[in-house]
């Protein structure tokens, strides 16, 4: 009888090459996609809120449009005056302000980013502008200006209502401002991967054992 050439306690035989290292788990990475729709819609819901805020400062700082009646129309008291356009700007200022506030704030509780933070933000931001032209239109001079004439009758001032000129234009100003504004400080601020350290090529070898 001959003796197996390699001991039961010894694997038959060496790789030419080391088996590579396992790789870790990953650490304090970006979350599953259930955690950050979550987060998604805590920040739309935020942002739903703030729109009421938006409504009562655009209410307080925009500009006002004085009319008039003579009994049988509605006439400016100021026809070449810019209040009707200085609404507008008014509403995109205070919602530049919000979109910036909003993608700073996310920024600093959510630094991983992700899609879905994004999203939220736009949305948040299209929702709260909508809310807050409401409340501003809502909680402002009475709509009908008709009515209104008539009420207060001839010769006598009055505030027309809160318009938005560029309403489009109006509402995506917060979402847009959010959104870039995000996106930036993520790039410049945000987490990094690890770089993937290389071994030395070519591998050496492990010497056979035994």
């Amino acid at each position: 009888m001959t003796a197996p050439l390699t001991p039961p306690h010894q694997p038959p035989h060496d790789s030419a090459w080391p088996a590579p290292d396992p790789v870790p788990p990953a650490s304090g990475g970006a979350p599953d996609t259930a955690t950050e729709l979550r987060q998604s819609a805590v920040v739309v819901a935020a942002s739903v809120v703030a729109g009421a805020l938006l409504g009562l400062l655009w209410l307080w700082l925009a500009p006002r449009v004085t009319l008039f009646s003579d009994g049988k129309a509605v006439y400016l008291k100021d026809s070449e005056g810019e209040s009707a356009i200085g609404m507008d700007g008014t509403f995109v200022l205070i919602a530049l302000g919000f979109g910036v506030l909003a993608a700073v704030l996310v920024f600093l509780v959510h630094r991983h980013g992700g899609v879905a933070l994004v999203l939220g933000l736009a949305a948040g931001g299209v929702l709260g502008s909508l809310l807050g032209w409401g409340v501003g239109v809502w909680l402002g001079p009475e709509r009908n200006v008709v009515a209104h004439a008539k009420a207060v009758g001839p010769d006598v001032l009055f505030e027309a209502p809160l318009e938005l000129k560029m309403g489009a234009a109006a509402m995506l100003a917060w979402p847009v401002a959010a959104m870039i504004v995000h996106l930036a400080l993520t790039a410049l601020f945000g987490p990094r991967d690890p770089e993937p350290e290389d071994g030395p090529w070519p591998p050496t070898p492990t010497p056979p054992q035994g």
